[in-house]
């Protein structure tokens, strides 16, 4: 059972953390950004549907090729987020959520509210770009 949020509520430092109006937050913080990126997706998909492929210009055609692989890679990392999201989601289900997978630390609320699909550390996130960035300096 959720929690009922008080009008204009916000997680503070203060309360227990992941409390369930926090989780409640969250988890409606994070279907309102999944419900947006569907929208503008579905935005992108009705564009694409209504252009008119048969431009005669070659290089008006060229133009509305390079703006639908603009739209298009836009609407894939939309899709990427909405799993993320669908993965945070999970995480408040399980009672995972608000913790690093790495190192089981809290990940702290400013940094949940800048970014709530968040699931490691500020640290570990450091640590996993520096090892990734490591590893990419080698190939």
């Amino acid at each position: 059972m959720a929690a009922t949020l008080p009008k204009g509520y916000k997680p503070t430092e203060k309360e227990e953390y992941m409390n369930e109006k926090q989780l409640e937050y969250f988890r409606q913080k994070l279907l309102s950004w999944r419900q947006e990126l569907i929208a503008e997706s579905r935005e992108t998909i009705d564009h694409l549907k209504e252009e008119n492929w048969h431009e005669p210009d070659i290089a008006d055609r060229a133009s509305l090729e390079t703006e639908a692989g603009v739209e298009l890679r836009t609407r894939n990392r939309y899709l990427k987020l909405i799993s993320k999201i669908d993965q945070a989601l999970k995480r408040i289900e399980t009672g995972e959520y608000g913790y690093c997978e790495e190192t089981g630390d809290p990940i702290g609320i400013k940094r949940l509210e800048a970014r709530p699909i968040a699931s490691l550390t500020l640290e570990a996130q450091e640590r996993h770009e520096r090892m990734e960035k490591q590893y990419a300096d080698e190939d």
